[in-house]
């Protein structure tokens, strides 16, 4: 008889393997199917309750509200709180909404991050759901979980007092879509008390799935601010957070900005203000009210400093949360911020190099594979083993990374704020020539070329390395041995693409001459088109195994090679 698991591994590979779990058909959480709960309701004449997260005390949670305060929640579908309830109403905006007495801060932040990519926003919100005569009080989302995307079903019964919703509500009474995603992250974390305080990046990873970037505002990178710029080009969403300090919680300090509080990044613009270059950062708090007072501020005089096009552009006066201030008083004011890609295109400024993305799901068992880390000599070489292999030109002069190695533990309670965290981290290693496992021979006489710097009892730790081209072993451990937990490490390596192919592409579809003409480059964007909806149609989890990510990363790549090639060989 096969170890306990393995029958149900074999079987989650399966379903991977056909595409179930991919962003286009998404895993159905707590076995709720969407169509078939709604084409039944329908049919009916019914409204839906959901039974998975019920509309009582226990989907509250204890802790947020007091006894009494618990004894007056009424839960009311849209209908019962607006007179003309809307999904949507003019588009969806950070503006629309502010927080409530929940301390979810770096949710909303993270939203607030959300409107302004409206592919991934359509993603995580099926913007298609609507109060007509389809309607049946049954909603859905869409999140990244753990390395699966899991499709979120809710009823539309949101808590209130005295008729007002108590956590986030909407600027406009009639709009709902936000009050109706915090219910369904709050039914993924266990209640809305598990969503009490965290960080923006955990969010921003259950909207994207994608590449996240850790900065240490205190000793940030020297490259910051082309990080940003390039972050706020590519469809990446950025948040931050300001440090708590010696004062309660969400102090508001004379200069505007709240402690201990999250903030979304909207927008990095450069200016010019007498004669210098100003670089200016937008954030926004997610309350939808209280702004930074300093520099830059919108009753700052400097903004007559700037020319009228500029002023326009960037001034609101208006007390909607949203604000800017330069470069360095953002790293002054904030301790660290989050950006995350669906790539990590945005690390790098060549339009010539690719990243490939390898996901392993693994496992550290007491008493088999949890080996500790390398202070247990005797059991280290027992933790699961990853061999990756790094390809293309390496250069050290400046100081460009290769590879991007991410270990994210998977929860051990189904309660968000009762899953407690092992410290986890791993180490790097090159190799020769070896086949099957790596003994503990090996690890006595090789040292690791790379490793994370300490650590972490986090989600997820993450960190960048140069690695010259070679053969590498990968160990992920906890640091005490004997800890069993689940974990996904995924790597993320950088190639330069063959200039042999970029020729080959002017070579083809440039006139004799190597120029290309405005009417061959269009010729080439829309037989690209075509292409990328023909792998839409293929990546659907059926006919073929195609990741719709790793398709729309290839679209972007070419695109950006060609766009480089009409660029350099004329038009």
């Amino acid at each position: 008889m096969p170890p306990p698991g393995v029958c149900l591994n074999i079987l989650e590979a399966r379903q991977k393997q056909n595409g179930y779990g991919s962003a286009t058909n998404p895993e159905k959480f707590l076995n709720q199917d969407y169509k078939s709960l709604k084409q039944s309701f329908v049919i009916q004449g019914l409204r839906y309750i959901d039974k998975m997260f019920p509309p009582d005390r226990n989907s509250i949670g204890y802790g947020v509200l007091s006894p009494s305060d618990l004894e007056k929640v009424v839960w009311l579908r849209p209908a019962n709180i607006a007179p003309n309830p809307a999904f949507v109403l003019d588009g969806v905006s950070r503006f629309d909404f502010g927080q409530g007495i929940l301390g979810n801060c770096w949710f909303l932040a993270s939203i607030g991050a959300l409107t302004f990519q409206s592919d991934i926003l359509g993603q995580v919100v099926p913007l298609d759901q609507t109060f007509d005569e389809q309607y049946c009080g049954l909603f859905h989302f869409r999140f990244w979980r753990f390395g699966r995307w899991v499709d979120v079903v809710i009823d539309d019964k949101l808590p209130t007092i005295n008729g007002r919703l108590i956590f986030v509500h909407s600027k406009d009474p009639n709009e709902f879509w936000p009050a109706l995603l915090e219910k369904a992250y709050a039914k993924v974390c266990g209640s809305y008390t598990d969503m009490q305080a965290g960080t923006p990046a955990e969010a921003l990873m259950d909207f994207t799935g994608g590449v996240h970037m850790y900065i240490q505002l205190s000793a940030p990178p020297l490259n910051l601010w082309e990080l940003m710029c390039r972050a706020g080009q590519s469809k990446s969403l950025m948040g931050c957070g300001t440090s708590q300090g010696d004062t309660p919680a969400n102090t508001v300090l004379p200069n505007g900005l709240v402690q201990g509080h999250a903030y979304t990044i909207t927008g990095v613009k450069e200016v010019i203000s007498q004669g210098k270059l100003v670089k200016l950062v937008r954030l926004w708090n997610p309350w939808g009210k209280g702004e930074w007072k300093g520099d830059w501020s919108d009753w700052s005089s400097l903004w007559k400093t700037v020319s009228a096009e500029d002023r326009d552009m960037c001034l609101s006066v208006a007390d909607d949360g949203e604000f800017w201030m330069t470069l360095e008083d953002f790293c002054r004011n904030y301790s660290d911020m989050d950006i995350c890609c669906l790539c990590p295109d945005f690390l790098d400024g060549s339009s010539s190099c690719q990243w490939k993305t390898t996901m392993y799901e693994g496992r550290w068992v007491a008493g088999t594979t949890a080996g500790g880390c390398m202070n247990n000599r005797d059991s280290f070489w027992t933790n699961p083993q990853f061999r990756v292999t790094i390809h293309g030109e390496y250069s050290a002069e400046n100081g460009s990374k290769n590879i991007l190695l991410s270990l994210m533990q998977k929860p051990d309670k189904r309660n968000r704020r009762l899953a407690q965290n092992l410290h986890i981290g791993y180490c790097v290693f090159e190799y020769k020539a070896q086949k099957g496992k790596f003994p503990a021979s090996f690890f006595s006489t090789h040292a690791p070329v790379a490793q994370t710097t300490k650590f972490m009892d986090a989600r997820e730790v993450m960190e960048f390395f140069l690695l010259k081209p070679g053969e590498y072993l990968i160990v992920p451990s906890t640091y005490k041995p004997q800890e069993t937990a689940s974990f996904i490490l995924t790597i993320h390596s950088k190639s330069e693409v063959n200039d042999e192919i970029l020729n080959l592409m002017v070579l083809r579809y440039s006139a004799s001459s190597g120029h290309m003409t405005l009417e061959n480059f269009i010729s080439l964007v829309l037989r690209l088109d075509c292409m990328q909806k023909i792998f839409k149609q293929l990546s659907d989890g059926k006919s073929m195994n195609l990741r719709e990510l790793e398709v729309i990363n290839c679209f972007l790549l070419i695109s950006s090679s060609w766009v480089q090639l009409f660029t350099n060989h004329g038009c």
